[in-house]
């Protein structure tokens, strides 16, 4: 004859399922994580006409005989909780009476009744007062409790709550506390579900892949980079990785992706490090920013100085192999490259995330379907993801260095647009015509005082004692005619603005062509562009300073694409070039970059 097995309780069966839903919830998690089962005690505490009670301690009794399904004692537990988190157990707090005991009540089911948990055991009114439960309690010792305000608890005809003093060692529990911390984890946990990191509130780590949960972490725990988080995407492909010799992982600031090798296998804590490092990249433009630098000099740079930060800040764990050098704490990028440009040989062999001799700051999205595309200005969306991370980062979360921090603030002061600085350039070397007093002309306010003659204000008229300036136009095949267009176009308003009458203008392919000077409003639309073969431009800054009639203080403005022969001027100048585009020497005039 088989052997039975134990007679299944189908009422603790119940309870503890119920128990278990509570539990699992992230409001109540911090409060139920020391805490035992319901116990049933047979003449304990809990009345006949009750469902559960709660001592300050934290031990719950729950009817012995009562048999309900788990979503009604989800409920009950649910309600006994809040009662412990909204303070209603704290020690020496005098016992309640029963205006005071129903205020709390509807406290309490007012908060449960914005969480979705369970089944109410309780006939709930329609709509429950929305005042202080001790406000409440004091209008009810007034005017009385009304009836269908008087019984909203779960223990029938007793409290909820037993308040009894603290006889356990150490400091009695923190219920009030652990209820703030389960607030701040249920909040998040709503944003992940939002996100799609959760099924539920319940589900621990939901079925996202590690690199999508880590990227999630931020936007849900870690302010600073919440915003760009949110931004950017994830792409985890093995056979896009093995293509682009991806190791670990490489970012694209103008596709806003971040590119991961799948078959990597990294804890939760150093996906955390990978994705805040290449976030790190994106937002702080390193790939826009590398100029006439050694590329990969450049990104090892970045790196050491990224990792050092992350370090500082406690985000993650630096996977293995990552570049890190403590004696470069405090160093910005640029003094980093200048420092390790000194031992090419040792560097060049370093590894980045993206694999040895292989930046981790990729220039252009990797070719793939949907490819993502961008409306706004990327160093818009990156500066206000990072700007206003800092803004709502607190010390709580860690300190920051302040390298980065100093790095942030200066992308919330972003440079002058080339037209704002090609005027400052005009104010500075081509100053405007200074007027002067005549007794020629009549002030415009003589007529206040006829008696009292007033001068006016006129301008000079001699051309010799006006203001000039040069310019040297590359007409080559390569020159992108909106370039030419937006540079003349500025240049003529800016020069009447400044009461510049004529220009010195040369245009130049293979050869100088020398315009003469030509009338600033004529520059823009009905000057004839001459030529369009190879450039070389330096015969027309030759031209411009040997010319008798052109001023030997005379400021020369230099417009090509970039694609010209070296170049030596030796007076005031500046360079006017397309966006992205870099002169085959250094310049020593300011390069205005026309967007």
């Amino acid at each position: 004859m088989a052997r039975r097995g134990p007679k299944k309780d189908p009422a603790l069966e119940a309870i503890r399922a119920g128990w278990g839903v509570v539990a699992a919830h992230p409001l109540f998690r911090a409060m139920v994580s020391y805490r035992s089962e319901p116990r049933r005690v047979q003449n304990g505490p809990c009345p006949a006409d009750g469902w559960a009670v709660v001592d300050s301690d934290g031990t719950f009794y729950a009817h012995p005989t009562r048999l309900a399904d788990a979503d009604q004692w989800a409920w009950v537990f649910a309600h006994l909780l809040i009662h412990l988190g909204l303070g209603h157990a704290t020690p020496g707090r005098p016992v309640a009476d029963h205006a005071s005991a129903a205020a709390c009540d509807v406290a309490v089911n007012r908060f449960l009744a914005s969480l979705g948990i369970g089944r109410a055991v309780v006939r709930l009114p329609d709509e429950l007062p929305g005042t202080d439960e001790e406000a409440l309690a004091r209008e009810w010792r007034r005017t009385g409790v009304p009836v269908e305000f008087g019984q909203l608890g779960v223990a029938g005809h007793v409290n909820d709550v037993v308040v009894k003093p603290w006889t356990g060692w150490g400091d009695p529990p923190a219920w009030e506390d652990w209820f703030a911390v389960g607030l701040s984890d249920a909040a998040a946990a709503a944003v992940d579900v939002a996100g799609g990191v959760r099924s539920s509130l319940s589900d621990a780590g939901g079925r996202l892949d590690e690199w999508d949960r880590a990227l999630a972490w931020f936007v849900s725990s870690y302010p600073l980079l919440g915003a760009l988080a949110a931004s950017m995407k994830v792409v985890a492909e093995a056979e896009l990785a093995r293509g682009w010799d991806i190791h670990v992982a490489a970012v694209n600031a103008e596709a806003g992706e971040i590119y991961i090798n799948p078959l990597h296998k990294l804890t939760q804590n150093e996906w955390r490090f990978v994705m805040a490092h290449e976030m790190l990249h994106a937002a702080l433009r390193h790939g826009a920013r590398v100029g006439g630098r050694d590329a990969y000099l450049w990104n090892v740079a970045a790196d050491l100085v990224i990792n050092g930060w992350l370090i500082e800040m406690g985000v993650g764990t630096m996977p293995e192999g990552a570049l890190y050098d403590a004696s470069l704490r405090g160093l910005s990028v640029e003094a980093v490259y200048d420092r390790i440009t000194t031992d090419l040989r040792r560097y060049r062999k370093l590894a980045t995330l993206r694999g040895v001799g292989l930046g981790d700051v990729l220039g252009q999205p990797l070719p793939r379907v949907g490819e993502a595309a961008r409306a706004a200005d990327l160093d818009d969306i990156y500066r206000r993801s990072l700007t206003t991370g800092l803004a709502y980062h607190d010390s709580s979360r860690g300190l920051l260095p302040a390298g980065l921090v100093e790095e942030i603030k200066a992308l919330d002061h972003p440079p002058l647009a080339w037209d704002a600085q090609l005027a400052r350039w005009f104010e500075e070397h081509v100053p405007s015509v200074s007027k002067v007093r005549t007794y020629a002309r009549a002030s415009r306010r003589q007529a206040s005082t006829p008696d009292i003659p007033r001068p006016g204000w006129i301008r000079p008229t001699s051309v010799e004692r006006l203001p000039t300036y040069g310019v040297v136009l590359d007409t080559s095949g390569s020159m992108y005619r909106p370039l030419l267009g937006k540079a003349l176009g500025a240049i003529a308003s800016y020069s009447m603005a400044r009461d510049v009458p004529a220009a010195r203008v040369v245009f130049c392919d293979a050869a100088a062509y020398d315009a003469g000077y030509v009338p600033v409003d004529e520059i823009a639309g009905r000057v004839k562009v001459r030529g369009r073969g190879g450039t070389v431009l330096q015969p027309g800054v030759d031209l411009l300073e040997r010319a008798d009639d052109f001023p030997v203080d005379g400021p020369i403005l230099i417009i090509t694409d970039g694609q010209c022969d070296v170049v030596r001027v030796r007076r005031e100048h500046a360079w006017l070039v397309p966006a992205g585009a870099t002169l085959p020497f250094t310049p020593r005039g300011p390069v205005f970059r026309v967007q």
